[in-house]
């Protein structure tokens, strides 16, 4: 392995993934662990060179107060603490990364020993050779979805294990206009990867009739998917790996041992339990910028690095309310609109995320000099670092109209246009 790690033990803290990040920046890699981890697993981290662990609000787990604990002790590695103490008073942790960072630096540089050596290539290095120990002369399948983190697990199953690697894309009737042909394009024609394309729109929408609670959404188009890959599996011989594009966001919002369920997503912890296949995660540990990062140091074309974030539910969450074609096609044909006077504009990579929704409830307009009851279509636009926390871009008001008068009058069924303007936290980046 190429890389240093220090561990970030979770001891109830809400900031982990921001004291991860501070270590990152120092150029050292980090992985952010439970409160009862064994020292025998701690120890069994490639190149562990010690420990930060963060106490906190939620530090307590089945009525009892988490501590440090011996399992850490015996590691023998050193450890620094946060917002924690056993005795004394605690070091408090400051508000800024970048002074987290300098907080820690003597620990990690002196204490510790480690040696800046975290950057994406030795990352795409360490994961290759992980891969290949993982996977060995075996056949993997990817759920490839066309998205940034799908792409980019591709891109790296691609250059550890090459052939021995089947995407299948799923028309799920869920994807934004021009997707799938665009994922068939890109994938089978110019990476020459072995792509299974299967149009399963019919049965994801009615598994999907008459659901409108988002969780349970989400739950069947992910039990769903397995159950796809499963078929395929079943076609191909020698499959015993699933790969999946599963971020550290996705870990944190499905929630751990000390964080409550924020969303859940379809490949954290909602596997079957009659799962076959023993999974592959290359980017588990990864921020959505450091994904982009190492899609580009695997020589995606930029198209696809940067190309809007798409959740593994798709427009099933954007749809929102029970899914009906109407309304599915609505928010298909205004998104479609908004990409397209984003790109005409120059807001492309200037706005981290931008897309519609349609809501289940209509309100009275005016059409033709007629009275219309139609639905409204709101516009989402954040920009954010890492997609734990996201801000709302100001955006030219008369590209907002311009969006606006297309929407209204080439989206059938639509009678309102709103932007939403609230941040996350209190809000999230999707509209569920």
């Amino acid at each position: 392995m190429k890389q240093d790690m220090i561990a970030v033990m979770d001891l109830g803290s809400t900031r982990n993934t921001d004291v991860a990040r501070a270590v990152r920046a120092l150029g050292v890699y980090s992985e952010i662990v439970n409160y009862d981890v064994t020292a025998e697993e701690l120890l069994a981290l490639p190149n562990v060179k010690g420990v930060i662990a963060n106490g906190g609000p939620n530090g307590f787990a089945d009525g009892k107060k988490i501590t440090l604990g011996e399992e850490v002790k015996k590691s023998g590695l050193p450890v620094y603490t946060f917002d924690y103490a056993e005795d004394g008073e605690a070091n408090a942790m400051p508000e800024r990364d970048e002074d987290i960072a300098a907080t820690l630096k003597s620990f990690v540089f002196g204490t510790c020993k480690a040696q800046p050596n975290w950057n994406m290539e030795n990352f795409i290095a360490d994961q290759v050779e992980l891969i290949r120990k993982q996977v060995g002369d075996k056949k993997v399948l990817l759920a490839l979805s066309g998205g940034v983190d799908s792409s980019v697990v591709a891109a790296l199953l691609l250059k550890a294990v090459g052939r021995q690697l089947t995407c299948v894309h799923v028309n799920h009737g869920l994807l934004r206009k021009g997707e799938p042909e665009q994922v068939v394009r890109v994938f089978r024609e110019e990476m020459n990867a072995n792509l299974v394309y299967v149009d399963a729109e019919e049965r994801f929408l009615n598994k999907l009739a008459g659901v409108s609670d988002p969780e349970q959404k989400r739950k069947i188009i992910g039990a769903e998917f397995i159950r796809v890959f499963e078929e395929e599996a079943r076609k191909l011989d020698g499959i015993e790996f699933l790969a999946q594009g599963t971020i550290y966001p996705d870990i944190v919002e499905s929630g751990t041992k000390t964080a409550k369920i924020v969303k859940s997503h379809h490949n954290v912890g909602g596997l079957p339990e009659d799962l076959k296949f023993e999974l592959v995660e290359p980017l588990k540990m990864l921020f959505k910028d450091e994904v982009r990062a190492c899609g580009a140091a695997l020589g995606l074309p930029d198209g696809m690095v940067y190309r809007q974030p798409f959740p593994g539910p798709g427009l099933g969450v954007r749809c929102l309310g029970a899914i009906t074609k109407d309304r599915l096609e609505a928010v298909r044909e205004s998104d479609a609109i908004l990409r397209e006077e984003f790109a005409n504009n120059n807001l492309e990579g200037k706005v981290w995320q931008y897309f519609t929704l349609v809501p289940d409830f209509k309100s009275v307009g005016v059409r033709d000099n007629a009275r219309c009851f139609d639905w409204p279509v709101i516009i989402r636009a954040v920009n954010t670092v890492d997609a734990m926390t996201a801000e709302v871009p100001e955006l030219p008001w008369a590209v907002l109209q311009k969006i606006t008068k297309r929407i209204l009058s080439e989206v059938k069924g639509v009678n309102r246009v709103c932007f939403d303007m609230s941040p996350k936290p209190t809000a999230t980046i999707e509209w569920e």
